[in-house]
């Protein structure tokens, strides 16, 4: 056993430290290539295997600890929290039960508690350690849905902005939540949801006769850092009896360093809290942190016992923490945090957070000096979104341009970033985030994307994609807009951010698009094709390319039922902004509102 250790570390350490670019692609053929082979009957050579391992497997995929790796969240772990893996699956380590773990449980609950009070929550609070961010957030959520309503019920509602992690959708299809069901609300100029979007969503529903059950703010979105005004969103859900949720997976552990904690501020009124110490706390994958400010809550969410657990029951102060989640089996995420915090003391953490807000401030100074560089958003929690200026070139081309930037920096093997949207504008996107990261990894990465030619990469992705499914849609083209009467005279920066309200609805021969008497808080735009008004059975009137519908709604942010029942006529393409969208629409664009109010003072409702 210690032979095969040692010549495992010994593996390790030769591949943590090789000069490996920091993502090195395969093709599935390539793979099965060099892997695919029946299983041996006979046992093998370990050094063998361990050469497999180190030549055909681990160098095909990303180095997230690499120094220039910026891409996506970086995922820069310790030598010691690796080994607190290595001690939890040598051990096989259960970490359910307090009856057959309490030595590991009493190390979470000391883990938990330390990252509580970083927070600033309440002796009361309670959490549990899963696998990531995702885990997290479904397991908030369906502590919420328990706490405050119970079972499932259609009239609950959910909200997020646009800027909010895939994972909390996710985590609603999976408990049950339809489309309906969870509003996506458009975010301001500054990618934070506004508490008066908020409030205004929320009102709306309540006047429908739904229930507002779940609010989820962003601290420290994926797309650009940006943290949503927390003290004032947290009096906006508190104000209407929903769970005031805040995914800090990404930002949370900033509250360790002083310009993260001021940013930060108003994260500890939240009921729920969702931390990734495999993020910025620079623990290895996979580990994710729920912290509930009211802990007795999460326990009656997910506790049961069945006969056969009976001999586990906790007693008085015992902690299980199998009732505190979705797992029963569940080794010891705690072990890794607490042998690399205690080897390396909390202040190592500090200087790291803050060395990596340095080199995002340090990125932010730069692109601004740059005559070829335009920075998009102000670096926010380490953070930094820019692009390529390139005279005469549209969106699109800039687009194509940028995203061929991105191929041509991975191909180099000197770094990797990643690529986001923002308003509809394509932005490359540079974290910061590995504890091994310096200075010149950044200016490098920078100069190269500031010089290199476009040519010498090619666009990985498609601009015009057309995928939809669980509260998806297809995206809408600009260019489509500006034909229509409505937006006719808007700048291409407007037209971007109108397709980034609404989305892209298809209606068949026959299909009502909306009924008479029934609650609407959609608004239409018809692109193509034609419809007709119906009151009654009888038909008042006809829709075609560039009218709309709906207004009455729009510009009063009303719960009212439609007046007219609108069916399509034969195949009728329109834009559909849905209720969280609306009133940045009219806030925004105020030629827009002018012209939805001139079209309804000639549309009276008609009894």
């Amino acid at each position: 056993m210690r032979l095969l250790g040692y010549r495992t570390v010994d593996m390790l350490v030769d591949l943590l430290e090789a000069d490996e670019p920091p993502l090195r692609r395969a093709t599935p053929a390539e793979m099965r290539d060099r892997l695919g082979a029946p299983l041996p009957a006979e046992p093998q050579p370990f050094d063998q295997l361990l050469a497999d391992l180190r030549d055909q497997v681990l160098p095909f995929g990303s180095r997230v600890y690499h120094p220039a790796f910026f891409a996506f969240i970086p995922g820069s772990g310790t030598w010691p929290g690796a080994l607190g893996d290595f001690i939890a699956s040598a051990a096989n380590v259960y970490a359910g039960s307090w009856m057959e773990s309490a030595g590991v449980t009493q190390v979470e609950l000391e883990v938990l508690g330390w990252f509580a009070s970083w927070l600033g929550y309440p002796p009361a609070a309670a959490g549990i350690l899963v696998s990531g961010g995702s885990a997290a957030n479904l397991t908030a959520l369906a502590a919420a849905r328990e706490t405050r309503a119970g079972a499932m019920r259609p009239e609950l509602v959910v909200y997020i902005s646009d800027q909010g992690h895939s994972s909390l959708l996710r985590a609603a299809r999976a408990l049950g939540f339809r489309p309906a069901q969870v509003r996506i609300l458009p975010v301001d100029h500054h990618y934070r949801l506004a508490p008066h979007v908020l409030a205004e969503a929320m009102d709306a529903d309540v006047a429908a006769g739904l229930t507002p059950l779940f609010v989820s703010a962003t601290a420290g979105s994926t797309n650009a850092g940006v943290v949503d005004p927390l003290p004032e969103l947290a009096a906006v859900a508190r104000d209407r009896g929903a769970w005031f949720h805040v995914d800090a997976a990404y930002g949370g552990f900033a509250v360790l360093a002083e310009r993260g904690r001021a940013q930060l501020e108003g994260i500890e009124l939240a009921d729920s809290v969702t931390l990734d110490p495999h993020k910025w706390l620079y623990q290895p994958y996979e580990c994710g942190c729920l912290l509930v400010r009211e802990g007795e809550s999460l326990r009656a969410a997910f506790e049961m016992a069945p006969d056969y657990l009976r001999d586990s029951e906790p007693e008085l102060e015992e902690v299980n923490f199998a009732d505190r989640g979705l797992q029963l089996t569940r080794t010891s995420r705690a072990l890794k945090i607490w042998l690399s915090l205690r080897y390396f003391g909390l202040d190592a953490f500090r200087m790291a957070i803050d060395r990596s807000l340095d080199l995002a401030e340090l990125a932010a100074r730069y692109v601004e000096a740059s005559d070829e560089l335009e920075l998009l958003t102000p670096p926010s929690l380490g953070v930094v979104c820019f692009r390529r200026r390139f005279a005469g070139a549209d969106e699109r081309e800039l687009a194509r341009m940028n995203d061929a930037l991105v191929d041509a920096l991975e191909r180099s093997g000197l770094g990797l970033v990643s690529s986001t949207r923002l308003d509809g504008r394509y932005a490359i996107r540079l974290c910061p985030l590995n504890h091994t990261s310096r200075p010149e990894d950044v200016t490098r990465v920078l100069s190269f994307l500031e010089q290199a030619d476009p040519a010498a990469g090619s666009p990985r992705h498609s601009h015009d994609r057309d995928d939809a499914g669980w509260l998806r849609h297809p995206e809408i083209d600009p260019a489509l807009l500006a034909p229509l009467p409505l937006f006719r005279g808007l700048e291409p920066r407007e037209l971007d951010r109108v397709a980034t309200l609404g989305y892209l609805r298809e209606a068949a021969a026959g299909e009502r698009i909306v009924e008479r008497w029934e609650p609407s808080r959609e608004f239409h735009v018809v692109l193509s094709g034609a419809a007709d008004v119906f009151v009654r059975g009888e038909r008042v009137g006809g829709l075609g390319p560039g009218d709309f519908f709906g207004e009455l709604a729009v510009l009063e942010w009303s719960t009212g039922p439609d007046y007219a029942s609108v069916v399509a006529r034969d195949g009728v393409r329109l834009i559909v902004f849905p209720p969280g969208s609306v009133p940045a629409l009219l806030r925004e664009l105020p030629a827009v509102e002018a012209e939805i109010g001139r079209i309804a003072t000639r549309r009276l409702p008609v009894s």
